[in-house]
C-alpha cells in the first residue's frame, strides 16, 4: 500500500508516517519502480501499537525500546509493565502536587473574596497574591 493509504487506514498524516521512519519506530519501506514507498500491511498493525503506546503515555524513545525488544525476538511485556508502573507513579506523584496547588488557589480565592478592593493600593499589585496574610 502507498503512503497515503497508509494514513488513511490508521488515521494520521502522511508526515506522521514519514517521521516515525525518521525516527526508526517504522523500517524504511520498499520504493515501487517510481519512487513510491510501498507499505506491507503488517506496517497498519505497527502503527496503531505506536498510536496506541502513545495514549498510554509512552514516549516516543520508550516506544522504539520495546519495538527493538520484539524486533530482536524478546518479548517486550516485562518492560511493558515496568515503563507502565514508572508512568502510574509519575501521574500518582503529579496528582499529589495538583492537590496541593488546588488547595493554596482556594486558599487565594477565599481570601480574594474576603479583603475589600478598596484597600489594595500601591505599592501593591494585587493584594490577594501579595506576601502580607
Amino acid at each position: 500500500m502507498l503512503i497515503g493509504e497508509l494514513a488513511e487506514a490508521v488515521g494520521v498524516p502522511s508526515q506522521t508516517i514519514r517521521f516515525y521512519e525518521r525516527t526508526g519506530l517504522l523500517p524504511e519501506p520498499a520504493r515501487a519502480a517510481n519512487g513510491y514507498r510501498t507499505y506491507e500491511e503488517s506496517t497498519v498493525a505497527r502503527v496503531q501499537f505506536i498510536r496506541t503506546a502513545q495514549a498510554a503515555g509512552l514516549t516516543l524513545a520508550e516506544i522504539g525500546t520495546v519495538i527493538g525488544l520484539r524486533d530482536e525476538g524478546q518479548a517486550p511485556c516485562s518492560h511493558v509493565v515496568g515503563v507502565l508502573d514508572h508512568k502510574l507513579d509519575a501521574v500518582r506523584a503529579r496528582r499529589r502536587e495538583l492537590a496541593v496547588v488546588e488547595s493554596e488557589l482556594e486558599q487565594l480565592i477565599d481570601r480574594g473574596h474576603r479583603l475589600d478592593p478598596a484597600a489594595c493600593t500601591d505599592p501593591e499589585i494585587c493584594q490577594i497574591l501579595s506576601a502580607r496574610t
